[in-house]
């Protein structure tokens, strides 16, 4: 522990947005069985993690509007590993916080999943991608998807995952609302209600296994188009774009944007985003447009597609 003693650790926590987002049905669990396509995009909080001396958690951060307190993922995290391994180390963590909160973009998410790869290596724990993957789905369906990042499928309820060999190089540009965010607990009870009669059953495997085989068959082919329009389903847009004029406004407006090759809502929403075929095209569009989304309330960030994840620095 002397060696650690002054030992900073920094991470890179990317965001990510869903490029197929699938709701087969409900589950006998209280979660929904899914089907995804999981994408980490740059724009990212930063986590500092220093050893502290008294074996306690103590977080910090440069947000407001986020809690510190035990009900934090990062807090969770670490007290996971902390239970887990009946080990008492202590950390300070710092976070600096740029993922918008409640956005559809799983920072809270990564920054779990960020706690549990920085730990790991400040605390010298060994603890290999499976162990750590174990652990975040006790965390948070999401959670998994960032121990390796880039590009995956996720089935399940997000933590069956299946790495996709591909490197996007899109220009991603994004669109919230700073006053809007959106409970995803409440999304899919609302999309429950309206969409999902029944719980799933046994005899739903075949049907969930083609849904399955249709994505890994199909997903990608989607995308992999030239200056084509394209189409991104994500089945939680259908209510709440209904129930939010923010969504469906971010929607309208990036639906207008030239060059523009498909827009959708990410995850529960409510940020909104558009892929463009590169960077460069997703910068002009920015600059062209950076006062219309301003005046019309809309916070934007234009963002590149990642290859890995979690990142240390």
């Amino acid at each position: 522990m002397q060696d650690l003693a002054k030992t900073k650790i920094i991470i890179k926590s990317p965001a990510k947005i869903n490029l197929h987002l699938e709701v087969i049905g409900k589950r006998d669990d209280g979660f929904h069985e899914l089907a995804m396509i999981m994408q980490n995009i740059d724009l990212s909080d930063y986590l500092e993690f220093q050893i502290n001396n008294e074996g306690l958690i103590k977080l910090e951060s440069d947000c407001n509007d986020l809690s510190l307190s035990s009900d934090n993922l990062i807090i969770k995290s670490a007290n996971l590993l902390r239970k887990k391994l009946n080990i008492d180390f202590g950390a300070n963590i710092f976070l600096r916080k740029n993922i918008p909160i409640g956005a559809g973009l799983a920072g809270g998410s990564s920054n779990a999943a960020a706690t549990l790869i920085g730990l790991n290596k400040l605390w010298n724990l060994d603890l290999d991608q499976n162990k750590l993957c174990s652990l975040a789905s006790t965390l948070g369906s999401d959670i998994p998807f960032f121990i390796d990042g880039g590009i995956q499928l996720c089935f399940g309820r997000g933590e069956i995952l299946e790495k996709l060999d591909s490197n996007f190089e899109y220009g991603v540009l994004l669109l919230k609302n700073p006053n809007v965010s959106v409970s995803t607990a409440e999304t899919y009870k609302k999309y429950s209600n309206r969409f999902c009669d029944e719980y799933l059953t046994l005899t739903s495997r075949e049907m969930i296994e083609n849904k399955r085989k249709n994505l890994r068959d199909n997903g990608l082919n989607n995308l992999n188009f030239d200056n084509l329009h394209l189409t991104i389903k994500n089945d939680l847009q259908l209510v709440v774009e209904n129930d939010n004029d923010s969504v469906k406004q971010a929607l309208d407006l990036l639906s207008k944007l030239e060059n523009c090759l498909t827009f959708s809502m990410s995850g529960s929403g409510p940020t909104c985003f558009a892929l463009f075929k590169d960077v460069e095209t997703a910068e002009k569009e920015f600059k062209a447009n950076y006062k219309l989304f301003k005046d019309k309330g809309y916070d934007s960030w234009v963002c590149n597609l990642l290859e890995k994840g979690i990142t240390f620095i």
